[in-house]
Protein backbone atom coordinates (compact mmCIF):
# COMPACT_ATOMS: atom_id res chain seq x y z
CA UNK A 1 0.00 0.00 0.00
CA UNK A 2 1.27 3.43 -0.92
CA UNK A 3 2.17 5.48 2.14
CA UNK A 4 -0.59 7.92 2.98
CA UNK A 5 -0.01 11.44 4.15
CA UNK A 6 -2.37 12.04 7.05
CA UNK A 7 -2.79 15.43 8.65
CA UNK A 8 -5.66 14.73 11.02
CA UNK A 9 -7.30 11.64 12.51
CA UNK A 10 -10.12 11.76 15.02
CA UNK A 11 -12.70 9.50 16.59
CA UNK A 12 -16.13 11.15 16.83
CA UNK A 13 -19.70 10.29 17.68
CA UNK A 14 -21.70 9.47 14.55
CA UNK A 15 -24.20 12.13 13.51
CA UNK A 16 -27.24 12.01 11.22
CA UNK A 17 -25.41 14.65 9.19
CA UNK A 18 -22.88 11.91 8.33
CA UNK A 19 -25.52 9.69 6.77
CA UNK A 20 -24.90 10.42 3.07
CA UNK A 21 -21.17 9.77 3.37
CA UNK A 22 -21.78 6.77 5.65
CA UNK A 23 -24.10 5.24 3.03
CA UNK A 24 -21.53 5.63 0.25
CA UNK A 25 -18.78 4.20 2.47
CA UNK A 26 -20.93 1.23 3.47
CA UNK A 27 -21.70 0.38 -0.16
CA UNK A 28 -17.99 0.49 -0.93
CA UNK A 29 -17.05 -1.69 2.04
CA UNK A 30 -19.75 -4.32 1.47
CA UNK A 31 -19.38 -4.50 -2.30
CA UNK A 32 -22.56 -2.70 -3.28
CA UNK A 33 -24.86 -4.95 -1.18
CA UNK A 34 -27.89 -2.69 -0.66
CA UNK A 35 -29.15 -4.85 2.19
CA UNK A 36 -26.05 -3.88 4.16
CA UNK A 37 -26.79 -0.14 3.99
CA UNK A 38 -28.31 1.49 7.04
CA UNK A 39 -31.40 3.66 6.59
CA UNK A 40 -31.35 7.27 7.67
CA UNK A 41 -34.17 6.59 10.14
CA UNK A 42 -32.09 3.81 11.71
CA UNK A 43 -29.05 6.03 12.13
CA UNK A 44 -31.22 8.74 13.64
CA UNK A 45 -32.67 6.22 16.08
CA UNK A 46 -29.29 4.78 17.03
CA UNK A 47 -27.72 8.17 17.64
CA UNK A 48 -30.71 9.14 19.76
CA UNK A 49 -31.05 6.12 22.03
CA UNK A 50 -27.32 5.42 22.47
CA UNK A 51 -25.07 8.16 21.05
CA UNK A 52 -21.91 6.88 22.83
CA UNK A 53 -22.27 3.54 21.06
CA UNK A 54 -22.11 4.97 17.53
CA UNK A 55 -18.71 6.30 16.47
CA UNK A 56 -16.74 7.00 13.31
CA UNK A 57 -13.08 7.54 12.62
CA UNK A 58 -12.42 10.44 10.29
CA UNK A 59 -9.13 10.96 8.48
CA UNK A 60 -8.72 14.47 7.16
CA UNK A 61 -12.47 14.88 7.48
CA UNK A 62 -13.35 11.70 5.55
CA UNK A 63 -15.07 8.69 7.20
CA UNK A 64 -12.50 5.91 7.34
CA UNK A 65 -14.26 3.54 9.72
CA UNK A 66 -17.38 3.06 11.79
CA UNK A 67 -18.58 1.07 14.81
CA UNK A 68 -22.22 0.74 15.88
CA UNK A 69 -23.50 -0.97 19.02
CA UNK A 70 -26.39 -1.49 21.43
CA UNK A 71 -26.73 -2.43 25.09
CA UNK A 72 -28.71 -5.64 25.62
CA UNK A 73 -29.72 -7.88 28.50
CA UNK A 74 -27.37 -10.81 29.07
CA UNK A 75 -30.14 -13.37 28.53
CA UNK A 76 -30.40 -12.18 24.91
CA UNK A 77 -27.04 -13.78 24.17
CA UNK A 78 -27.29 -16.91 26.33
CA UNK A 79 -29.00 -18.97 23.64
CA UNK A 80 -28.71 -19.24 19.87
CA UNK A 81 -29.86 -16.09 18.09
CA UNK A 82 -29.59 -14.31 14.76
CA UNK A 83 -28.48 -10.81 13.87
CA UNK A 84 -32.09 -9.80 13.25
CA UNK A 85 -33.08 -11.10 16.69
CA UNK A 86 -30.76 -8.50 18.20
CA UNK A 87 -31.42 -5.57 15.87
CA UNK A 88 -35.16 -6.26 15.48
CA UNK A 89 -36.11 -3.59 13.00
CA UNK A 90 -35.71 0.16 12.90
CA UNK A 91 -36.75 0.76 16.51
CA UNK A 92 -33.95 -1.35 18.04
CA UNK A 93 -36.33 -2.57 20.73
CA UNK A 94 -33.69 -4.83 22.30
CA UNK A 95 -31.58 -1.85 23.31
CA UNK A 96 -31.77 -1.57 27.10
CA UNK A 97 -29.74 1.15 28.85
CA UNK A 98 -29.90 -0.99 32.01
CA UNK A 99 -28.57 -4.10 30.28
CA UNK A 100 -25.22 -5.75 31.06
CA UNK A 101 -23.74 -6.39 27.62
CA UNK A 102 -22.44 -4.13 24.83
CA UNK A 103 -23.46 -5.79 21.54
CA UNK A 104 -21.59 -4.77 18.40
CA UNK A 105 -23.93 -4.61 15.42
CA UNK A 106 -21.51 -3.27 12.81
CA UNK A 107 -17.86 -2.35 12.40
CA UNK A 108 -15.93 -1.66 9.22
CA UNK A 109 -12.89 0.11 7.82
CA UNK A 110 -12.89 1.69 4.36
CA UNK A 111 -10.56 -0.33 2.06
CA UNK A 112 -8.20 2.54 1.28
CA UNK A 113 -7.51 3.06 5.00
CA UNK A 114 -6.87 -0.55 5.96
CA UNK A 115 -3.45 -1.29 7.39
CA UNK A 116 -3.52 1.75 9.69
CA UNK A 117 -4.82 -0.25 12.69
CA UNK A 118 -8.00 1.76 12.75
CA UNK A 119 -9.98 -1.36 13.65
CA UNK A 120 -7.95 -1.65 16.84
CA UNK A 121 -8.86 1.96 17.69
CA UNK A 122 -12.55 1.19 17.34
CA UNK A 123 -12.23 -1.96 19.45
CA UNK A 124 -10.25 -0.06 22.10
CA UNK A 125 -12.97 2.59 22.22
CA UNK A 126 -15.61 -0.08 22.76
CA UNK A 127 -13.56 -1.57 25.61
CA UNK A 128 -13.20 1.84 27.26
CA UNK A 129 -16.93 2.44 26.87
CA UNK A 130 -17.70 -0.98 28.34
CA UNK A 131 -15.56 -0.20 31.38
CA UNK A 132 -16.94 3.34 31.73
CA UNK A 133 -20.55 2.10 31.68
CA UNK A 134 -19.71 -0.85 33.98
CA UNK A 135 -20.96 -3.42 31.47
CA UNK A 136 -20.14 -7.08 31.87
CA UNK A 137 -18.74 -7.74 28.40
CA UNK A 138 -18.66 -6.90 24.70
CA UNK A 139 -20.13 -9.44 22.28
CA UNK A 140 -20.90 -9.68 18.60
CA UNK A 141 -21.56 -12.27 15.94
CA UNK A 142 -18.25 -12.60 14.16
CA UNK A 143 -18.35 -13.48 10.48
CA UNK A 144 -16.18 -16.31 9.14
CA UNK A 145 -15.57 -15.05 5.59
CA UNK A 146 -13.13 -17.82 4.77
CA UNK A 147 -15.35 -20.68 5.87
CA UNK A 148 -16.96 -21.24 2.46
CA UNK A 149 -13.57 -22.52 1.25
CA UNK A 150 -13.55 -25.25 3.91
CA UNK A 151 -17.22 -26.04 4.58
CA UNK A 152 -16.97 -29.43 2.91
CA UNK A 153 -13.95 -30.40 5.04
CA UNK A 154 -14.69 -28.98 8.47
CA UNK A 155 -17.58 -28.13 10.72
CA UNK A 156 -17.69 -24.49 11.90
CA UNK A 157 -16.27 -25.57 15.25
CA UNK A 158 -13.36 -27.39 13.59
CA UNK A 159 -12.76 -24.36 11.36
CA UNK A 160 -12.55 -22.03 14.36
CA UNK A 161 -10.11 -24.35 16.14
CA UNK A 162 -7.87 -24.46 13.09
CA UNK A 163 -7.92 -20.68 12.84
CA UNK A 164 -6.96 -20.43 16.51
CA UNK A 165 -4.07 -22.84 15.91
CA UNK A 166 -2.96 -20.72 12.91
CA UNK A 167 -3.49 -23.68 10.57
CA UNK A 168 -5.99 -21.61 8.57
CA UNK A 169 -5.78 -17.88 8.01
CA UNK A 170 -9.04 -16.02 8.53
CA UNK A 171 -8.21 -12.32 8.74
CA UNK A 172 -11.45 -11.37 10.51
CA UNK A 173 -11.30 -14.08 13.18
CA UNK A 174 -7.56 -13.63 13.66
CA UNK A 175 -8.06 -9.92 14.25
CA UNK A 176 -10.79 -10.49 16.83
CA UNK A 177 -8.82 -13.14 18.71
CA UNK A 178 -5.72 -10.95 18.75
CA UNK A 179 -7.85 -8.24 20.40
CA UNK A 180 -8.64 -10.50 23.40
CA UNK A 181 -12.02 -11.71 22.16
CA UNK A 182 -12.72 -15.40 22.69
CA UNK A 183 -15.22 -17.66 20.90
CA UNK A 184 -18.32 -18.56 22.96
CA UNK A 185 -20.48 -20.57 20.58
CA UNK A 186 -21.28 -21.09 16.89
CA UNK A 187 -24.44 -19.36 15.64
CA UNK A 188 -26.22 -21.01 12.72
CA UNK A 189 -28.16 -18.90 10.22
CA UNK A 190 -26.88 -15.75 11.89
CA UNK A 191 -26.75 -13.32 8.97
CA UNK A 192 -29.01 -14.04 6.02
CA UNK A 193 -27.16 -13.78 2.71
CA UNK A 194 -23.68 -14.14 4.18
CA UNK A 195 -22.60 -16.85 1.75
CA UNK A 196 -18.90 -16.41 2.52
CA UNK A 197 -19.60 -17.62 6.05
CA UNK A 198 -22.28 -20.05 4.90
CA UNK A 199 -24.54 -17.96 7.20
CA UNK A 200 -22.59 -19.15 10.23
CA UNK A 201 -21.08 -16.80 12.80
CA UNK A 202 -19.16 -17.26 16.00
CA UNK A 203 -20.29 -15.36 19.06
CA UNK A 204 -17.18 -13.51 20.24
CA UNK A 205 -16.85 -12.05 23.73
CA UNK A 206 -14.49 -9.73 25.61
CA UNK A 207 -14.82 -9.77 29.39
CA UNK A 208 -14.64 -6.55 31.38
CA UNK A 209 -12.45 -7.46 34.36
CA UNK A 210 -13.51 -4.28 36.14
CA UNK A 211 -17.22 -5.11 35.99
CA UNK A 212 -18.94 -5.02 39.36
CA UNK A 213 -22.43 -6.36 39.66
CA UNK A 214 -24.71 -3.83 41.27
CA UNK A 215 -25.92 -4.86 44.69
CA UNK A 216 -28.89 -3.72 46.66
CA UNK A 217 -26.67 -2.94 49.61
CA UNK A 218 -23.35 -1.19 49.33
CA UNK A 219 -20.37 -3.45 48.87
CA UNK A 220 -17.68 -3.26 51.54
CA UNK A 221 -15.12 -5.41 49.74
CA UNK A 222 -11.81 -3.58 49.48
CA UNK A 223 -9.34 -3.55 46.61
CA UNK A 224 -6.23 -2.60 48.60
CA UNK A 225 -5.87 -4.98 51.53
CA UNK A 226 -3.45 -4.56 54.42
CA UNK A 227 -1.94 -7.74 55.85
CA UNK A 228 -0.48 -7.96 59.35
CA UNK A 229 1.72 -10.99 59.91
CA UNK A 230 2.82 -11.84 63.45
CA UNK A 231 6.23 -13.47 63.65
CA UNK A 232 5.65 -15.02 67.05
CA UNK A 233 8.41 -15.60 69.62
CA UNK A 234 8.17 -18.93 71.40
CA UNK A 235 8.75 -18.26 75.10
CA UNK A 236 7.51 -19.64 78.45
CA UNK A 237 4.14 -18.40 79.70
CA UNK A 238 2.80 -18.80 83.21
CA UNK A 239 -0.70 -19.66 82.06
CA UNK A 240 -3.32 -19.04 79.38
CA UNK A 241 -4.01 -15.49 80.54
CA UNK A 242 -0.31 -14.69 80.22
CA UNK A 243 -0.25 -16.03 76.64
CA UNK A 244 -3.44 -14.20 75.67
CA UNK A 245 -2.01 -10.96 77.00
CA UNK A 246 0.79 -11.31 74.44
CA UNK A 247 -1.73 -12.25 71.77
CA UNK A 248 -3.76 -9.10 72.43
CA UNK A 249 -0.61 -6.99 72.38
CA UNK A 250 0.11 -8.15 68.83
CA UNK A 251 -3.51 -7.82 67.67
CA UNK A 252 -3.51 -4.28 69.06
CA UNK A 253 -0.21 -3.49 67.30
CA UNK A 254 -1.34 -4.81 63.93
CA UNK A 255 -4.78 -3.17 64.22
CA UNK A 256 -3.12 0.17 65.02
CA UNK A 257 -1.81 0.12 61.44
CA UNK A 258 -5.40 -0.42 60.24
CA UNK A 259 -4.60 -3.89 58.97
CA UNK A 260 -7.41 -6.02 57.57
CA UNK A 261 -5.90 -9.30 58.74
CA UNK A 262 -3.84 -10.40 61.74
CA UNK A 263 -2.17 -13.75 61.04
CA UNK A 264 -0.73 -16.02 63.74
CA UNK A 265 1.59 -18.98 63.05
CA UNK A 266 0.97 -22.70 63.35
CA UNK A 267 0.89 -24.01 66.95
CA UNK A 268 1.63 -20.56 68.39
CA UNK A 269 0.10 -21.78 71.69
CA UNK A 270 2.63 -24.60 72.03
CA UNK A 271 4.39 -22.95 75.05
CA UNK A 272 1.40 -23.98 77.16
CA UNK A 273 2.53 -27.60 76.77
CA UNK A 274 5.44 -26.91 79.14
CA UNK A 275 3.15 -27.72 82.08
CA UNK A 276 2.63 -31.20 80.63
CA UNK A 277 6.20 -31.92 79.55
CA UNK A 278 6.39 -34.79 82.02
CA UNK A 279 3.70 -36.61 80.04
CA UNK A 280 3.97 -38.81 76.99
CA UNK A 281 3.92 -36.51 73.91
CA UNK A 282 0.50 -37.68 72.59
CA UNK A 283 -1.03 -37.00 76.01
CA UNK A 284 0.66 -33.62 76.36
CA UNK A 285 -0.70 -32.29 73.09
CA UNK A 286 -4.18 -33.52 73.95
CA UNK A 287 -3.94 -31.45 77.10
CA UNK A 288 -2.97 -28.49 74.94
CA UNK A 289 -6.06 -29.15 72.80
CA UNK A 290 -8.24 -28.43 75.84
CA UNK A 291 -7.29 -24.74 75.54
CA UNK A 292 -8.35 -24.40 71.91
CA UNK A 293 -12.03 -23.58 72.44
CA UNK A 294 -11.21 -20.87 74.98
CA UNK A 295 -8.49 -19.34 72.79
CA UNK A 296 -10.81 -19.16 69.81
CA UNK A 297 -13.52 -17.52 71.87
CA UNK A 298 -11.01 -14.90 73.04
CA UNK A 299 -9.72 -14.34 69.48
CA UNK A 300 -13.29 -13.94 68.30
CA UNK A 301 -13.81 -11.20 70.88
CA UNK A 302 -10.55 -9.51 69.89
CA UNK A 303 -11.49 -9.51 66.20
CA UNK A 304 -14.65 -7.58 67.02
CA UNK A 305 -13.15 -5.17 69.54
CA UNK A 306 -10.12 -4.36 67.36
CA UNK A 307 -12.07 -4.43 64.07
CA UNK A 308 -9.73 -6.87 62.36
CA UNK A 309 -10.02 -10.32 60.77
CA UNK A 310 -7.89 -12.77 62.72
CA UNK A 311 -6.43 -15.97 61.28
CA UNK A 312 -5.66 -18.07 64.31
CA UNK A 313 -2.73 -19.96 62.85
CA UNK A 314 -3.41 -23.48 64.07
CA UNK A 315 -4.00 -25.43 67.27
CA UNK A 316 -4.66 -29.05 68.19
CA UNK A 317 -8.31 -30.01 68.48
CA UNK A 318 -9.93 -33.29 69.48
CA UNK A 319 -13.05 -34.33 67.57
CA UNK A 320 -14.66 -37.70 68.32
CA UNK A 321 -11.50 -38.65 70.21
CA UNK A 322 -9.35 -37.98 67.11
CA UNK A 323 -6.63 -35.33 67.16
CA UNK A 324 -6.56 -32.75 64.35
CA UNK A 325 -4.47 -29.69 63.48
CA UNK A 326 -7.03 -26.91 62.90
CA UNK A 327 -7.43 -23.17 62.81
CA UNK A 328 -10.22 -20.60 62.76
CA UNK A 329 -10.96 -17.49 60.76
CA UNK A 330 -12.41 -14.94 63.19
CA UNK A 331 -14.05 -12.23 61.09
CA UNK A 332 -14.45 -8.76 62.48
CA UNK A 333 -18.23 -9.08 62.12
CA UNK A 334 -18.13 -11.83 64.76
CA UNK A 335 -18.58 -14.81 62.42
CA UNK A 336 -16.33 -17.83 62.71
CA UNK A 337 -15.14 -20.51 60.27
CA UNK A 338 -12.90 -23.53 60.73
CA UNK A 339 -10.14 -24.97 58.53
CA UNK A 340 -8.09 -28.15 58.83
CA UNK A 341 -4.60 -29.33 57.97
CA UNK A 342 -5.10 -31.80 55.15
CA UNK A 343 -1.59 -33.28 55.12
CA UNK A 344 -0.01 -33.84 58.52
CA UNK A 345 3.75 -34.30 58.57
CA UNK A 346 5.26 -37.72 59.31
CA UNK A 347 6.46 -36.29 62.63
CA UNK A 348 2.98 -35.07 63.62
CA UNK A 349 1.54 -38.51 62.88
CA UNK A 350 4.35 -40.49 64.50
CA UNK A 351 4.88 -38.45 67.69
CA UNK A 352 1.40 -37.06 68.39
CA UNK A 353 -0.95 -39.36 66.50
CA UNK A 354 -2.31 -36.39 64.52
CA UNK A 355 -5.05 -37.25 62.01
CA UNK A 356 -5.36 -35.80 58.52
CA UNK A 357 -8.17 -33.35 57.84
CA UNK A 358 -10.55 -33.50 54.88
CA UNK A 359 -12.20 -30.11 54.62
CA UNK A 360 -10.90 -27.64 52.03
CA UNK A 361 -12.66 -24.39 51.15
CA UNK A 362 -12.30 -20.70 50.42
CA UNK A 363 -13.62 -18.01 52.72
CA UNK A 364 -15.47 -14.82 51.81
CA UNK A 365 -14.25 -11.79 53.74
CA UNK A 366 -14.74 -8.02 53.53
CA UNK A 367 -11.21 -7.89 52.10
CA UNK A 368 -11.47 -10.46 49.31
CA UNK A 369 -11.83 -14.20 48.99
CA UNK A 370 -9.09 -16.06 50.86
CA UNK A 371 -7.71 -19.54 51.32
CA UNK A 372 -5.78 -20.92 54.28
CA UNK A 373 -3.35 -23.85 54.12
CA UNK A 374 -1.45 -24.93 57.21
CA UNK A 375 2.31 -25.32 56.65
CA UNK A 376 2.90 -28.70 54.94
CA UNK A 377 -0.30 -28.28 52.90
CA UNK A 378 1.37 -25.47 50.94
CA UNK A 379 3.75 -28.05 49.48
CA UNK A 380 0.89 -29.77 47.61
CA UNK A 381 -0.05 -27.62 44.58
CA UNK A 382 -3.37 -29.37 44.00
CA UNK A 383 -4.91 -27.80 47.11
CA UNK A 384 -4.17 -24.20 46.19
CA UNK A 385 -5.23 -24.86 42.59
CA UNK A 386 -8.67 -25.93 43.81
CA UNK A 387 -8.87 -22.78 45.92
CA UNK A 388 -7.78 -20.65 42.95
CA UNK A 389 -10.55 -22.18 40.86
CA UNK A 390 -12.96 -20.90 43.51
CA UNK A 391 -11.63 -17.35 43.09
CA UNK A 392 -9.08 -17.09 45.90
CA UNK A 393 -7.26 -13.73 46.01
CA UNK A 394 -4.98 -14.28 49.00
CA UNK A 395 -3.56 -17.55 50.34
CA UNK A 396 -2.48 -17.51 53.98
CA UNK A 397 0.04 -20.09 55.19
CA UNK A 398 0.59 -20.22 58.96
CA UNK A 399 3.63 -22.47 59.49
CA UNK A 400 6.06 -23.87 62.03
CA UNK A 401 9.46 -25.13 60.88
CA UNK A 402 12.40 -26.15 63.03
CA UNK A 403 15.25 -25.94 60.51
CA UNK A 404 16.17 -23.78 57.56
CA UNK A 405 15.64 -26.82 55.32
CA UNK A 406 12.01 -27.10 56.39
CA UNK A 407 11.48 -23.36 56.13
CA UNK A 408 12.92 -23.29 52.61
CA UNK A 409 10.43 -25.93 51.51
CA UNK A 410 7.52 -23.85 52.76
CA UNK A 411 8.88 -20.60 51.36
CA UNK A 412 9.76 -21.88 47.89
CA UNK A 413 6.46 -23.70 47.54
CA UNK A 414 4.56 -20.60 48.70
CA UNK A 415 6.28 -18.53 46.02
CA UNK A 416 5.37 -21.13 43.42
CA UNK A 417 1.73 -21.02 44.57
CA UNK A 418 1.67 -17.25 44.02
CA UNK A 419 2.91 -17.58 40.44
CA UNK A 420 0.89 -20.56 39.32
CA UNK A 421 -2.38 -19.38 40.90
CA UNK A 422 -1.96 -15.65 40.18
CA UNK A 423 -2.62 -14.73 43.81
CA UNK A 424 -0.91 -13.26 46.85
CA UNK A 425 0.57 -15.67 49.41
CA UNK A 426 1.32 -14.62 52.99
CA UNK A 427 3.32 -16.92 55.27
CA UNK A 428 3.63 -16.41 59.04
CA UNK A 429 5.90 -18.48 61.31
CA UNK A 430 7.32 -18.74 64.82
CA UNK A 431 10.86 -18.07 66.00
CA UNK A 432 12.88 -18.86 69.12
CA UNK A 433 13.28 -21.93 71.28
CA UNK A 434 11.18 -23.99 73.69
CA UNK A 435 13.68 -26.20 75.54
CA UNK A 436 11.03 -27.22 78.07
CA UNK A 437 8.58 -28.65 75.50
CA UNK A 438 9.36 -31.98 73.89
CA UNK A 439 9.22 -32.10 70.08
CA UNK A 440 9.03 -28.28 69.93
CA UNK A 441 12.63 -27.41 70.75
CA UNK A 442 13.64 -24.94 68.04
CA UNK A 443 12.00 -22.78 65.38
CA UNK A 444 13.25 -21.08 62.21
CA UNK A 445 11.18 -18.53 60.30
CA UNK A 446 11.08 -15.51 58.07
CA UNK A 447 7.51 -14.38 57.48
CA UNK A 448 6.81 -12.88 54.07
CA UNK A 449 4.25 -11.79 51.48
CA UNK A 450 4.73 -13.14 47.95
CA UNK A 451 3.23 -11.97 44.66
CA UNK A 452 3.04 -13.19 41.07
CA UNK A 453 6.07 -12.20 38.97
CA UNK A 454 4.80 -9.75 36.38
CA UNK A 455 5.17 -6.08 35.50
CA UNK A 456 2.68 -4.82 38.11
CA UNK A 457 4.44 -6.69 40.91
CA UNK A 458 7.96 -6.85 42.33
CA UNK A 459 10.37 -8.49 39.88
CA UNK A 460 11.40 -11.13 42.42
CA UNK A 461 7.83 -11.80 43.59
CA UNK A 462 8.55 -10.62 47.14
CA UNK A 463 6.26 -7.86 48.40
CA UNK A 464 7.66 -7.80 51.93
CA UNK A 465 9.60 -10.02 54.32
CA UNK A 466 10.44 -9.98 58.00
CA UNK A 467 13.87 -10.18 59.58
CA UNK A 468 14.87 -13.82 59.96
CA UNK A 469 14.39 -15.34 63.44
CA UNK A 470 13.31 -12.07 65.07
CA UNK A 471 10.07 -11.42 66.91
CA UNK A 472 8.22 -8.71 64.98
CA UNK A 473 5.17 -7.82 62.92
CA UNK A 474 5.19 -7.48 59.15
CA UNK A 475 2.64 -5.13 57.59
CA UNK A 476 2.13 -5.03 53.81
CA UNK A 477 -0.50 -3.79 51.36
CA UNK A 478 -1.68 -5.92 48.44
CA UNK A 479 -3.83 -4.61 45.58
CA UNK A 480 -6.50 -7.07 44.47
CA UNK A 481 -7.28 -5.08 41.31
CA UNK A 482 -3.79 -5.91 40.02
CA UNK A 483 -4.75 -9.59 40.14
CA UNK A 484 -7.77 -8.89 37.91
CA UNK A 485 -5.52 -7.22 35.36
CA UNK A 486 -3.00 -10.05 35.58
CA UNK A 487 -5.66 -12.68 34.85
CA UNK A 488 -6.42 -11.06 31.48
CA UNK A 489 -3.36 -9.02 30.52
CA UNK A 490 -0.38 -10.72 32.19
CA UNK A 491 2.75 -11.53 30.21
CA UNK A 492 1.72 -15.14 30.82
CA UNK A 493 -1.68 -16.42 31.95
CA UNK A 494 -1.07 -19.40 34.21
CA UNK A 495 -4.73 -19.92 35.05
CA UNK A 496 -6.18 -19.43 31.58
CA UNK A 497 -3.49 -21.38 29.74
CA UNK A 498 -3.97 -24.65 31.63
CA UNK A 499 -4.48 -27.63 29.33
CA UNK A 500 -7.71 -28.95 30.76
CA UNK A 501 -8.01 -31.17 27.72
CA UNK A 502 -4.90 -33.01 28.95
CA UNK A 503 -5.15 -32.78 32.74
CA UNK A 504 -7.37 -31.40 35.47
CA UNK A 505 -7.52 -31.13 39.26
CA UNK A 506 -10.80 -32.25 40.76
CA UNK A 507 -12.17 -32.82 44.24
CA UNK A 508 -12.87 -36.35 45.40
CA UNK A 509 -16.50 -36.53 46.45
CA UNK A 510 -17.12 -38.25 49.74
Amino acid sequence: MEEQKIENIELKYLSVDDFKELKETTLEVYGGMKDSVWKKSEIKRLTTIFPQGQVVIKIDGVIAGCALSLIVDSEKIEDAHTYNDIVEGEKFKNHNPDGEVLYGIDVFIKPEFRGLRLGRRLYDYRKELCEELNLKSIVFGGRMPGYHNYQKEFTPKQYIEKVRRKEINDAVLNFQISNDFHPVRVLKGYLEGDTASNEYAVLMEWDNIYYTKERRKASTVKTVVRLGLIQWQMRPYKNLDDLMEQVEYFVDSVAAYRSDFAVFPEFFNAPLMAEYNHMHEPDAIRELAKYTKTIIEKLQQLSISYNINIISGSMPEVVDDKLFNVGYLCRRDGSLERYEKIHVTPDEARVWGMQQGNELKTFETDAGKIGILICYDSEFPELSRLLADEGMDILFVPFLTDTQNGYSRVRLCAQARAVENECYVAIAGSVGNLPNVNNMDIQYAQSAVFTPCDFSFPNNGIKAEATTNTEMILVADVDLSLLRELHSFGAVKNLKDRRKDVYNVIRVKE
